[in-house]
């Protein structure tokens, strides 16, 4: 507790927060997460691996698959550093320049996760609705174009906010309430005229945070409407079962998303556990449950599983 009192005005330095009232159980609590890194990193670099392996799964469904696991990868590895050394080490300080590098990968990844949700939902309506075009639509040039594109816009959605925050001045206590940096956490700390960083930051929530969700809504609807005009029963559900594993991804993905917006929005006021717990699910949920999702629920990831380890046992 006094290094943080002692710290907390250093101007080279944020001050990272672990689980509020739980401190000195931190070692303790540092189980549970080290597990939940461990699966990630396994289940995301297995997923990885086993579709570059499988040439039958070199596919669009797989291929956006794919960028799912990485973009997942990139989330776990990009808050692990930092949790994890104030849960074991307790050590919660984190520089300024490399708070800002966090800042940057965490929001970019983010909303990398919700742009590759929006572009799997799309594959899913091509392959439902317009099964015939479905190979002439999404040619893997296609397919490289859209992971281009979800980066270019992650990257440039994050940028002008990071610069505009590097440029103002830190004067109140640089105490942040996470154990990693949030744009929406540093701004509290800034001691000067945040219009630009507060407009901009609502353009993104509308045009990332709510319009991702509403255009896989809307892809959903089509599906449905498309699946619903078959007469075949068994057509319904294999239809429905191909769009299983995505749709259980995407409220994976934003019912902590909507659940952690709301509570910053209407309950400010409630304890500070309950902000970090909620802020530690919608970090850690899409990229823990994601793998275990498609491995279980995707027969030719399962597979692709067994086929790699029984290779492995052969040599």
């Amino acid at each position: 507790m006094s290094q943080t009192t002692n710290t907390s005005h250093d101007p080279f330095f944020f001050i990272l927060t672990g689980i509020p009232g739980f401190e000195a159980y931190h070692i303790w609590i540092s189980i549970p997460f080290c597990c939940f890194y461990t699966i990630s990193i396994m289940g995301n670099t297995t997923i990885l691996t086993v579709i570059h392996k499988e040439s039958s799964l070199h596919q669009p469904m797989y291929l956006f698959l794919s960028m799912l696991a990485l973009t997942d990868l990139g989330l776990t590895l990009t808050t692990l550093p930092t949790v994890m050394q104030l849960l074991w080490f307790n050590n919660n300080k984190i520089r300024f320049e490399a708070c800002f590098a966090q800042l940057f990968f965490l929001h970019v990844f983010s909303f990398m996760e919700s742009s590759v949700l929006l572009a799997m939902s799309f594959d899913r309506y091509v392959a439902i609705c317009r099964p015939l075009h479905y190979a002439s639509i999404l040619t893997n040039e296609v397919i490289g174009k859209i992971g281009i594109a979800i980066i270019c816009r992650c990257v440039l959605a994050v940028l002008p906010p990071l610069f505009l925050l590097k440029r103002l001045p830190f004067c109140r206590s640089h105490l942040l309430s996470h154990s990693y940096c949030l744009h929406q956490d540093m701004i509290r700390l800034v001691c000067a005229d945040i219009r630009v960083n507060s407009w901009y930051g609502f353009a993104l929530i509308i045009l990332i945070v709510v319009l991702d969700p509403l255009l896989v809504v809307l892809s959903y609807c089509l599906i449905l409407r498309s699946i619903l005009g078959t007469a075949i029963w068994a057509e319904r559900l294999r239809a429905l079962n191909n769009c299983l594993s995505h749709f259980l991804a995407v409220l994976v993905l934003y019912v902590p998303m909507v659940s952690l917006s709301m509570t910053h929005r209407f309950a400010k006021h409630t304890s500070p556990l309950v902000h970090v717990t909620m802020a530690n699910i919608y970090l850690l949920a899409p990229p823990v449950m994601n793998p275990i999702i498609y491995s279980i629920k995707t027969k030719q990831i399962r597979q692709g599983i067994f086929h790699q380890l029984f290779q492995r046992k052969l040599h």
